[in-house]
């Protein structure tokens, strides 16, 4: 029975649990959106809502707890000094949760979890992408030459090899 029973164990005992949302915690405060399962990101929402309310006190004794829950300290100074502050004036729902579809291997249900003011990135159309292109796509070609003088060489070789073998 599940009685009181107010969070989700994912197989897991307690320390691999709890390093697993450390680091579920830690990248979604470093890129600002992740992809996993949507059990995973529903349990997320819960300890990244929690920590940013945290932040907003922006006091030392603030900093502290959550050193001690995530001690990353460079995810820490991000919720205090970044996160706290674009989500100041908002009293919670600072995450949103959308639904991806299920993944290929074993049809689990893959979501994306963001920060509500989250941007995706503009693509880049430089010049210096087109040259990497440019450059890799020489590279194929490059190979496939190769690989088609190495099969023509053996080729020539079977060709050899099996006139001695009638010749003897």
């Amino acid at each position: 029975m599940r009685h009181r029973v107010n969070k989700h164990s994912f197989g897991r005992k307690y320390g691999p649990r709890v390093a697993l949302m450390r680091g579920l915690v830690n990248s979604l405060v470093e890129h600002g959106r992740i992809r996993t399962t949507l059990p995973k990101a529903k349990e997320l929402r819960r300890y990244v809502e929690k920590a940013i309310t945290k932040g907003k006190d922006g006091t030392v004794h603030a900093r502290r707890t959550l050193l001690s829950k995530y001690p990353n300290p460079m995810t820490v100074k991000t919720i205090v000094d970044d996160l706290s502050v674009r989500f100041k004036d908002r009293p919670g729902g600072y995450t949103r949760i959308l639904k991806a579809g299920p993944r290929p291997g074993d049809q689990a249900e893959m979501a994306y979890i963001e920060f509500v003011d989250y941007v995706l990135p503009e693509p880049k159309d430089d010049v210096q992408d087109k040259e990497v292109v440019k450059k890799a796509k020489a590279h194929a070609r490059a190979v496939a030459r190769a690989k088609k003088s190495r099969r023509k060489m053996q080729s020539r070789s079977r060709q050899v090899n099996q006139a001695k073998a009638r010749a003897k």
